[in-house]
């Protein structure tokens, strides 16, 4: 199958803003050869050439950041004041550059002899990179960069949905001077995705995404049997002690919550665990921030809560709170409603806040990724680890308390891939960052997210 043109459509108006020429298996196929042709000319530069260019795309990087936000906001409606996911490409280009001409091997000692291992890090090739909708710079930040770090190409394929900040970047690489078709961005639908997952020239895969999809990828990957990394959704807990600055707690939770992205994002904490003494206050003034928060149009700065992706999402997140009230899973404290007026063409919904939650229940144990937040009580430390843990993911947990010795407590009991204590979900390409349990596998950022994106080898010499 050849490409195809189709609108894109604007989640804030409903209406098309642009349009996306979508890969077919051929301009895959095309892709991943063109990839694999660049990576060899990548890997014949010196190390200090390679780190070099690296440097100068976070240098055109920085200087396109406002075009890029705007993008991001083109997208996928996010609003300008959230969409600065840009800088964190720059910052992970500047970071991982400084690997590039770092000693990566080791040299070993064989038992019974005077040989010597010498154990290398080799690039896979071509990288396959399959992006979100709602992160593609981001994750062409923590995925794509270090894969080029260590010596390979990428073929970065962003979502249908979110195409223009994906495709801006690979101009940008062009620009930059890194070779042709090191970083080939090709926009596809699930067929492309599938295409290029199941091509036998790509060494590894990088996935971002949902569960269900994340299944189909790796059966996928397992005709060439090709490795993969994922990165998958969550149900993160964010645990509120009775002894936490309450007022801070209540900003960072509405605003890692149902604000983050309008709460369609895997990093949102969906459920809130308030110590039982401080239950009522802080649902007071959490509700209270959430209520305040400005929605609206994603250009304005002023804006913090913009629309969904789809017409089907903002479908389903209704019924998903249809269905909680109906079934009695908690009461509903906030919001509930698609918004009309002036927004009504658009995909927006209220921020939406539950209280008296039952962790067992459906609206609880399952990612919503919309704007809906599950608040429960707890009444220790051992019972707030006990109902943290209790789902099947584990991509982040938050802590909130000023008791640093309660929080390494708490911290050490959580199953989840990042805690983050007193503050919101930061990446930084200084630390590691994926999941527990079916939250994904591999890490992404720090020495450890270098390290997918390379295979060992070992070379015994002998020495006789």
């Amino acid at each position: 199958m050849g490409s195809m043109i189709v609108d894109h459509i604007y989640p804030a108006t409903g209406r098309p803003n642009g349009t996306v020429t979508l890969a077919g298996a051929r301009e895959i196929d095309h892709a991943v050869r063109a990839a694999a042709e660049a990576q060899r000319e990548w890997v014949a530069l010196t190390v200090d050439r390679r780190r070099d260019l690296l440097i100068d795309l976070a240098d055109v990087v920085h200087d396109r950041l406002d075009e890029l936000a705007g993008l991001n906001v083109a997208d996928y409606g996010v609003p300008i004041s959230f969409a600065g996911t840009a800088l964190l490409l720059e910052r992970f280009l500047r970071h991982f550059a400084g690997y590039v001409d770092k000693p990566h091997g080791v040299s070993t000692p064989v038992n019974g002899s005077f040989d010597i291992n010498l154990v290398e890090r080799e690039p896979y090739g071509v990288v396959a990179v399959l992006t979100p909708w709602n992160g593609a710079l981001a994750v062409a930040a923590s995925c794509a960069v270090p894969a080029l770090a260590a010596g390979n190409a990428v073929v970065l394929k962003p979502s249908e949905l979110a195409p223009f900040a994906a495709q801006r970047f690979g101009e940008l690489c062009a620009e930059a001077g890194l070779p042709a078709g090191l970083v080939t961005v090709v926009p596809a639908d699930a067929e492309g995705g599938e295409a290029l997952v199941r091509h036998a020239g790509v060494g590894k895969i990088s996935f971002t995404g949902g569960g269900t999809t994340a299944r189909k990828v790796l059966q996928s990957a397992a005709t060439n049997l090709t490795p993969v990394v994922t990165e998958l959704g969550g149900k993160s807990a964010n645990i509120v002690f009775d002894d936490a600055d309450l007022d801070l707690a209540a900003t960072l939770s509405a605003h890692q919550g149902p604000l983050m992205q309008s709460g369609q994002s895997c990093a949102c904490a969906s459920r809130i665990l308030v110590h039982d003494t401080v239950y009522d206050e802080f649902l007071e003034k959490f509700v209270a921030v959430v209520a305040a928060a400005k929605v609206g149009d994603p250009t304005d700065p002023a804006t913090v809560f913009g629309p969904m992706i789809s017409r089907s999402a903002a479908d389903r997140i209704l019924a998903t709170i249809e269905t909680a009230v109906s079934t009695g899973a908690g009461e509903l404290l906030l919001g509930g409603n698609r918004i009309g007026g002036a927004l009504a063409d658009g995909y927006f919904i209220e921020p939406t806040v539950f209280g008296g939650v039952d962790n067992a229940s459906a609206l609880a144990q399952t990612e919503t990724f919309g704007p809906v937040v599950s608040v429960m009580r707890f009444r220790d430390e051992d019972d707030a680890v006990r109902i943290a843990n209790d789902t099947p993911y584990g991509l982040n947990a938050f802590v909130q308390t000023t008791d640093l010795n309660r929080a390494h407590r708490v911290a050490r009991g959580l199953e989840s891939g990042s805690v983050w204590i007193n503050q919101f979900s930061d990446i930084s390409p200084q630390g590691p960052y994926g999941g527990y349990k079916q939250s994904g596998f591999g890490r992404t950022g720090g020495l450890e997210g270098l390290r997918e994106f390379q295979q060992v080898k070992n070379i015994r010499i002998a020495m006789r």
